[in-house]
């Protein structure tokens, strides 16, 4: 089957759903309106779906030969930023954007579900469709995860995208192994006693405590994880104190640990914990410490990678398949599903110099070849379909 002559004949129709979301953008899972269209649109085609996660949706495509299940993914959540592009389909909500690609997302598993339910007598098996709410936020993956979307039936395989401004439309790139990093954000408050800033002796400076625990926690990147091991510790943030001659009774500080292995995640918990404990004590102050358990690593299983570039060169050529070195210090929510199944997560390139379309996700110029959607499209039908086989063997 030509799966990019299929979905070319959708470019159009894609094109058009994309903008709509792009100017309808909704945030973590109040995606009222955009899971109303995903859903009557699933109605159209015949679809069986049901709701999750609140405002996420678990579809089905049955295949004739009943057997294995593969899951495809998207993601459909935007950002709270204003969009400053000057283009007919610009945001029209105020604080909000598509800034990361998910109305592209969104648009492509649709697409992909349009050409594989007029297929689903070919199918080896089942494919779910899996529309996640709040990826930007908390997840809306875990959520799904734990409402039993990879379950009834069991999916066997889960296959995500995210579109990527530093790949050229036409291209993809793939990674085996960790592909994005787990994120532990943190949260510290030190207290002290507050006094006048002439007279520090009769006071518990938490201000000194707190500069002295920043510059000791980046000795865990730097002195206690191997430099072979990518690692960040950022520190985001510090309140305290209300003019120069006080010393304020509390400082609070926040950031975030990003770690590649599950090692290297607990140890640097631990070692956190740890320093802000002993230069608390040793300081005179007390600190509360408060540690996230956010997203886990994203994991590229081996086979599905294999599995998945095979059906990509062939429907888009060897050259246009680009093996990944560096994994992402990014976060994921896909992370989840990889988690619980063997998963295959690749970078669709959305890049065009030609027409201006280089600007950074999560930046307010964002935005992508609309080239990509049908392509992007084609590519979920046609690895489904061949994991399908390759699972049934």
């Amino acid at each position: 089957m030509d799966y990019l002559e299929k979905a070319k004949k959708l470019e159009s129709e894609l094109i058009n759903t994309r903008r709509d979301f792009h100017e309808n953008p909704e945030l973590g899972f109040e995606l009222f309106r955009t899971s109303e269209k995903v859903k009557a649109f699933l109605k159209k085609e015949g679809i069986e779906y049901r709701e999750t996660a609140k405002t996420g949706i678990c579809a089905i495509i049955k295949g004739k030969n009943t057997g294995k299940t593969v899951a495809l993914r998207g993601d459909m959540d935007a950002l709270p930023l204003n969009d400053k592009k000057a283009c007919e389909y610009s945001s029209k909500v105020n604080g909000k954007m598509h800034a990361c690609g998910h109305d592209a997302h969104t648009t492509i598993l649709m697409g992909a579900a349009k050409l594989l339910n007029s297929m689903k007598d070919e199918l080896c098996g089942n494919v779910k469709l899996f529309f996640e709410p709040a990826e930007e936020t908390t997840g809306g993956a875990q959520v799904m995860i734990s409402e039993g979307v990879l379950e009834n039936p069991h999916v066997d395989a889960v296959i995500g995208l995210h579109v990527s401004e530093d790949i050229e439309c036409g291209k993809i790139g793939i990674k085996k192994g960790v592909v994005n990093a787990a994120s532990n954000p943190f949260q510290i408050t030190i207290k002290g006693k507050g006094a006048h800033g002439a007279h520090p002796d009769s006071g518990v400076d938490p201000i000194v405590a707190a500069c002295s625990i920043v510059t000791t926690l980046q000795t865990i990147i730097s002195r206690e994880i191997s430099p072979v091991h990518p690692a960040v510790l950022t520190v985001g943030y510090i309140q305290g104190g209300t003019a120069e001659n006080i010393i304020p009774e509390e400082v609070k500080i926040g950031g975030i640990i990003r770690t590649m292995k599950t090692e290297d995640r607990e140890f640097a918990k631990k070692r956190l914990n740890e320093i802000v404990s002993g230069i608390a004590s040793s300081m005179r102050v007390s600190a509360k410490i408060n540690i996230d358990e956010s997203y886990p690593c994203l994991y590229n299983d081996d086979i599905m990678v294999s599995v998945f570039e095979n059906s990509a060169r062939e429907l888009i050529g060897n050259e246009n398949v680009i093996s990944l070195e560096n994994p992402s210090m990014g976060v994921e929510s896909f992370a989840y599903f990889s988690m619980a199944r063997p998963s295959v997560f690749y970078y669709l390139g959305s890049r065009n110099e030609s027409k201006g379309i280089i600007n950074p996700a999560h930046g307010s110029l964002f935005d992508i070849d609309e080239n990509c959607l049908y392509m992007g499209a084609a590519l979920q039908c046609k690895a489904a379909a061949e994991m399908l086989k390759q699972l049934s063997k």
